[in-house]
Order: C-alpha cells, then sequence, then structure tokens
C-alpha cells in the first residue's frame, strides 16, 4: 500500500489525481502532517509525500531503520514540478515509483542512486537474495574498476560491466558459501525440494529435514524455488508449513506423472500410499534437472520411524528471450515494456542498423551481437543459442517482431527448454495508417510483395482474394531495385475490382526525420516513385478522400449512399 500525504491545496490535489488513479493502491493520511508521515510510515510499504523534502527528511529521521525493511518514500514538490526519490530508491523501490509517480503527474522523477543514474545495475535490484560487500563492490563497477562475473549456476541476469579479471567478484552460486572480502554472492532459485510425508508428520520433522539435506550438501537454502510433492500431499498441514515457513511455493503433481520419472530409489511403500513408487525424487525430478541429494529419510530422537524423505534436485537455469518490437524508427514510438526488455538483457541480437537506433538506452555491459542484411535466420538461430546457454537475450526488429520480422525464424528455432516473451511493437502499417488518416477503419490485410521467401504465384493468389473480397491492402516491400515489375502487377489486379479513382497512400519511412507521404489514386500512381522503404496502402471500395486524408468508414453505408 502506497500512504499519501499533503499540507496544501496544491499538494493536496496532486494527491487526489494519485489516489484516483489508483485507488486499489492507495490510502490518503489527513490529519496533522507530522502524525500522518508515522503512521503511514508504519502501516505502508510506500509513501509519497507532497511536502517539501526538507521537511519530510526531518520527520523521517527518527523513524529510519533498515535500508531493507524501510518503505521508499518519494517527495513532490509544491509545484509538481519532481517526483523525488528520497529514500529507499532499490529496498523500498522508491526509485521506481518516482518514474510511475512523474508519468502520473507530467513531473521529472529526480534519481541519486549512483547505479540507476549511470545505468548500471544495482546489485540489490536483481531480484535475488544477495550477500557479501554489496557497497563495495558496486562502487568498483559505477568506478569502471575490474569486478568478475564467477557464475557457478548460470542464470538469466541484466547487463553487468565485468572483466575476466579483478579483485572484485560477483559469484553466482547456490553453494552454502561465505563471501569473500570483495565478493558478492548472488543467489539463483535453482533448486527444488521434493517432500515425502506419512500422514500427520509435524511441521518440525519435514524442515529440520530439509534443512539437514541442504547443509550436509554445502547448499543454500536461499536458492530454494519450490517445494514438490504428489497431489495427494497437497494439503498435508507438515509440508504445506514448511513450504509456507521457507518462503516458496508449494508445487504438486499426479501419482501418474511421477511415476513416469525414472528415480535412484523407487520404493513399494509410497506406490502403495499414493500411487508412484517415488515421491521425493520424483518431484523434484519432475522439471528435469541434476540430483544433488537422493532420497533422505528423517531421523527421530524418539526411535519412531521417519515420517518424511527428501531429496534436492538443481534445474537447469531457463534463459531468457524476448522478441522486441522497435516500432517504425521514432524514439516516442518505442514502447515502455520494449525499453525495460532492452535494458534487462543481457545479450542483444539484431540488425546493425536496427542496433544503432537504440544503442544509447542499453545499459553498459551488454554484449552486442550484430549483423548486416539477409541474416534473420543466423540471428533467430544466435539468440535462441544464446538462451539455451542460460542468458537473458533480447532479439529485435523493427515494427512488430511479429509482423514480417523476427519473431516467427526465432520461435522456429526455440523449443520449451527456453522463456520466450514476445514484445508487441507498432507496425509499418499503423505508423502509415496514422499519417494518411484512418484507411484501415474496416477489414484489411497487409501483403508483402517480396518473392525472396514467397513464391510470386502465392502473393498473386492473395492479392487476387484480397481484391476479390474488396479488403484495404497494404503492401509491403512493394519495390526493390531487382523486384520491379511485382508491384504494377499488384496494382492492375486490385484495378480490375477497383474504380480509378480509389485512394491510395504512399508513405515512406513513417516516424522517421525523412518521413514523406501523400495521398493519390489507383489510377495515378506511380510505381517508379516506391522502394523498399515505402508502405503502400490501397482503399477499398468505400475509401474516400476527406480533406486530403484518406478515409475507411466502419461500414459501408457511404458506399450504400453513393449507389
Amino acid at each position: 500500500m502506497i500512504g499519501l500525504i499533503s499540507a496544501t491545496a496544491a499538494g493536496t490535489a496532486a494527491r487526489d489525481r494519485l489516489a484516483a488513479a489508483w485507488p486499489d493502491r492507495t490510502r490518503v493520511y489527513e490529519g496533522p502532517v507530522g502524525d500522518a508521515v508515522r503512521a503511514a510510515f508504519a502501516e505502508c510499504e510506500q509513501l509519497v509525500c507532497f511536502l517539501a523534502t526538507g521537511a519530510v527528511v526531518r520527520l523521517l529521521a527518527p523513524l529510519l531503520g533498515d535500508k531493507t525493511t524501510d518503505p521508499g518514500v518519494v517527495c513532490v514538490d509544491e509545484g509538481g514540478r519532481f517526483a523525488v526519490s528520497l529514500v529507499g530508491g532499490h529496498g523500498g523501490g522508491a526509485n521506481e515509483l518516482a518514474v510511475e509517480v512523474g508519468e502520473l503527474l507530467d513531473a521529472q522523477p529526480v534519481v541519486t542512486t549512483a547505479t540507476d543514474a549511470t545505468g548500471v545495475a544495482g546489485l540489490d535490484t536483481l531480484g535475488l537474495p544477495v550477500e557479501g560487500a554489496v557497497a563495495a563492490v558496486s562502487r568498483a563497477l559505477l568506478d569502471g574498476e575490474p569486478v568478475v562475473l564467477d557464475a557457478e549456476v548460470s542464470w538469466p541476469l541484466p547487463p553487468l560491466p565485468v572483466a575476466a579479471e579483478g579483485s572484485h567478484v560477483i559469484r553466482v552460486t547456490d553453494r552454502a558459501a561465505q563471501p569473500a572480502e570483495h565478493e558478492v554472492l548472488l543467489r539463483p532459485p535453482s533448486l527444488v525440494v521434493g517432500v515425502g510425508a506419512s500422514k500427520g508428520a509435524p511441521v518440525e520433522e519435514v524442515l529440520g529435514l530439509i534443512e539437514d539435506a541442504l547443509r550436509n550438501a554445502g547448499l543454500s537454502v536461499q536458492s530454494v524455488a519450490e517445494l514438490a510433492t504428489v497431489d495427494a500431499k497437497s494439503d498435508e498441514p507438515g509440508i504445506v508449513e514448511a513450504a509456507r515457513r521457507l518462503g516458496v511455493p508449494l508445487v504438486t503433481h499426479s501419482a501418474e506423472e511421477l511415476a513416469a520419472v525414472e528415480v535412484p530409489h523407487p520404493s513399494a511403500a509410497p506406490l502403495a500410499a499414493v500411487g508412484t513408487p517415488s515421491v521425493a525424487e520424483a518431484a523434484a525430478l519432475a522439471g528435469g534437472g541434476e540430483l544433488l541429494v537422493p532420497k533422505r529419510k528423517s531421523a527421530r530422537a524418539d526411535g519412531h520411524a521417519s515420517m518424511a524423505t527428501c531429496a534436492v534436485v538443481r534445474r537447469p537455469a531457463r534463459g531468457r528471450l524476448a522478441v522486441v518490437g522497435l516500432g517504425p524508427g521514432a524514439r516516442d514510438l518505442l514502447t515502455p515494456r520494449a525499453k525495460a526488455e532492452l535494458r534487462r538483457a543481457s545479450v542483444l541480437v539484431g540488425l546493425d542498423q536496427y542496433v544503432d537506433q537504440i544503442r544509447d538506452l542499453l545499459r553498459p555491459g551488454t554484449r552486442i551481437l550484430e549483423s548486416g542484411l539477409g541474416a534473420e535466420e543466423e540471428r533467430a538461430r544466435t539468440a535462441v543459442a544464446e538462451a539455451r546457454r542460460g542468458q537473458a537475450v533480447a532479439l529485435i526488429g523493427s515494427g512488430d517482431a511479429g509482423v514480417y520480422a523476427m519473431a516467427s525464424p526465432a520461435l522456429a528455432e526455440a523449443s520449451d527448454d527456453i522463456d520466450v516473451i514476445g514484445v508487441p511493437g507498432v507496425t509499418a502499417a499503423l505508423a502509415a495508417g496514422a499519417i494518411l488518416g484512418a484507411p484501415l477503419g474496416h477489414d484489411h490485410v497487409s501483403i508483402s510483395l517480396s518473392d525472396l521467401h514467397t513464391p510470386w504465384e502465392v502473393i498473386e493468389r492473395r492479392v487476387r482474394a484480397a481484391a476479390e473480397a474488396d479488403l484495404v491492402v497494404t503492401f509491403y516491400n512493394p519495390r526493390s531495385r531487382g523486384r520491379d515489375w511485382q508491384l504494377p502487377k499488384a496494382l492492375a489486379i486490385l484495378a480490375g475490382h477497383r474504380e480509378p479513382t480509389t485512394p491510395v497512400g504512399v508513405v515512406r519511412n513513417a516516424s522517421r526525420p525523412d518521413e514523406s507521404s501523400r495521398l493519390t489514386t489507383l489510377a495515378a500512381l506511380d510505381p517508379a516513385t516506391v522502394d523498399m522503404m515505402t508502405v503502400v496502402t490501397v482503399g477499398n471500395t468505400a475509401t474516400r478522400d476527406i480533406a486530403g486524408r484518406m478515409v475507411t468508414p466502419r461500414g459501408y453505408r457511404w458506399q450504400e449512399a453513393a449507389s
């Protein structure tokens, strides 16, 4: 919950805008400002104070305890010009909150945390448990000193400016090691603990078994991602409470699924009880991985039979492939989600000219794999291979990555061993349509006239179908120096079904500095004026030129009225 505190009429007006925009996230605190700040600090995860920073500092000073647990605090000035991340920039999420508040109130976010200001990923913002010399290693990263990344366990991290050698180390490990003097340990959630238990097994026995198994194997409890068991034990109190105390989800599998998992130590007892010869080992291995701790039983001081079993598996890291559409070229048509994925990726794969468009948005340490025109399949294979190595990868393309771009070849290469995230972008057809007016107001189709990947016979059949169906048609890749006859042929097919006066919009380099556009007709369009940077949109029988804008009605009333 975000506590909102204000003192003046102007501050209250801005506060109320925030409360109206985020009704489920915010709580307004009324009354004396000091009392309101103290109450909100005790009750909320974050605060937005519409007050002077000096006043907030004096009020907060006696309340501050630890940066990992204190709420994040943002101050907004009286004029609503700035949203200042004051306290808890990372741990309390104040830096991100300042950006959100700034966007909503049209205020400039002010973030002074060194890593955020320089674009370096903060070691305490990676979403992983971290321990060791965080301040010293972060300072080394900021100062450009060599920092080594020692990934004992592969994990999709954001970019970090690291070197092959150095005195400072970032170690990614699930081992129960102690950090050295100039070392930071990052704990990835790489361990799955399979658990079996008899009815009524006490939580202390289950939890003690798990902790002993991890400790004896030299593994960190902070790297446990989940507990896993059979469906029949989904509500077993000892297992459920153990997962709660460890702060991890409890995942269950059917007996049939577990029975199909090959394990080193099957047993007749669980087969008779729940229908599978293994619970702990099979549940841990259900998602694949390396068995680090075979099945072990709990030891009971009272001499009674063991009531719990567990096994531990290290799952392979799932790499992350984000297929990102950059839009038509203008920076303000690049979506916030696309920007976030670019900053998250440690490896960027793309066409060299598209990399140049967004190079300034990348974080220090991003590894860039760029290539020239005509290497789409190679780029797709490279991106998938990097993701399979456990990397966080962004594969970029213009427009929307799923429209005549990189998503198709990438997904053809990818299997279910990596996570794939699609990031939509503004397509060339949409960008051109907005420039022309509203040509896509009714049913429409996009057709590429390039026969490099599609036989012309197929393209011609699709153009003819669109003509007969009276669809608005947007032509991509309409004409190049080596392909100069396809566009006239396609226009001739459309002309057999539409009037010579049908509006045609021609847009070159939509949304870029050298953008140009013109509205002509099917009869007047000269194909020689079109190139590969051009999008050609041909209207249907209802499309009209209205005040120099190309407009296709949502219905066919214009056509009916005209007839």
